[in-house]
């Protein structure tokens, strides 16, 4: 649409997210951390917008997602909310944020809707995790699953950052924990860094979205984390990002010449300042 009208969109809800894996259509994910980007993505074709708990490396500073909080994930939803008016809104549950307790992980859920005003929370981990899901659904919060490699327990399995699914006994755990997730009442799947062909394959046999990160083209729908779309991240890149900008070289080009103007007496300008006032001076001072 370049710098033209945007359209009026439509509130995007559970049963739109349904009816376009239904029909075929591509489903758009990406993460957001607060209120100026959320208003930017919220205006473009975006399904969905995801409080990620990449925030914790990309916002923070944290080397990794561990250290978040859930009072570092609501702060940030808050913020988010305020921008996010049309896409379903996701807040990411944090490490120990409920796998401590099913009571535990229900009211941690709670919080992400009641105080964030979330429409649903992400959770990360295979079958195992299931009868956790379904307490947290049956409580009349939505979950989205997540699984593949799962970033909050990949080092501590000691799989690290991999691909996930390459063998026999790796891809049936991954089918399995589709379905355990599925019956325990997600309403939709992220499937992070696998194969393609076993992404299409879960995709073919799930009633619910996928959406893939690292996982091909064949899933309901795609996320990437806005920074890396973006080429504000620049500690490292994995392979399946695509940037489709660099702003962090242009930002920091803006940044230089704002230095270099005011070091030299350039910045500002006339054209910056507001004219008058020397009378006033002339009194006070005289």
């Amino acid at each position: 649409m370049g710098e033209g009208k945007l359209p009026q969109r439509r509130r995007v809800t559970f049963d739109s997210l349904r009816q376009k894996k239904a029909a075929g259509e591509r489903i758009v994910m990406l993460t957001a951390y607060d209120w100026g980007m959320a208003t930017v993505i919220d205006q473009a074709p975006v399904d969905m917008v995801l409080v990620g708990d990449s925030l914790g490396m990309v916002a923070l500073g944290y080397p990794s997602t561990i250290p978040v909080t859930v009072e570092d994930m609501l702060h940030h939803s808050q913020a988010v909310r305020r921008g996010v008016k049309n896409a379903l809104l996701v807040g990411d549950m944090p490490y120990l944020s409920y796998q401590i307790s099913e009571e535990e992980a229900v009211r941690n859920a709670g919080r992400f809707l009641k105080e964030a005003g979330c429409d649903a929370v992400k959770i990360e981990g295979d079958a195992r995790i299931a009868s956790t899901i379904a307490r947290i659904v049956s409580a009349g919060i939505p979950v989205m699953g997540h699984i593949g490699l799962t970033p909050q327990t990949a080092s501590s399995l000691g799989q690290g950052f991999t691909v996930r699914g390459r063998d026999l006994e790796s891809a049936r755990s991954l089918v399995e924990d589709a379905k355990a997730l599925v019956e325990a009442g997600i309403f939709s799947l992220v499937l992070e860094c696998i194969p393609s062909a076993l992404a299409g394959a879960i995709t073919e046999r799930v009633p619910v979205p996928t959406i893939g990160i690292g996982a091909g083209p064949r899933c309901d729908g795609q996320v990437l984390v806005t920074n890396d779309l973006v080429g504000m991240f620049e500690k490292f890149t994995p392979r399946f990002v695509k940037q489709y900008a660099r702003l962090a070289p242009v930002i920091r080009d803006a940044i230089s010449e704002f230095a270099r103007e005011v070091t030299v007496g350039a910045f500002p300008g006339q054209e910056n300042e507001f004219p008058g006032g020397e009378e006033v001076v002339r009194e006070i001072f005289s």
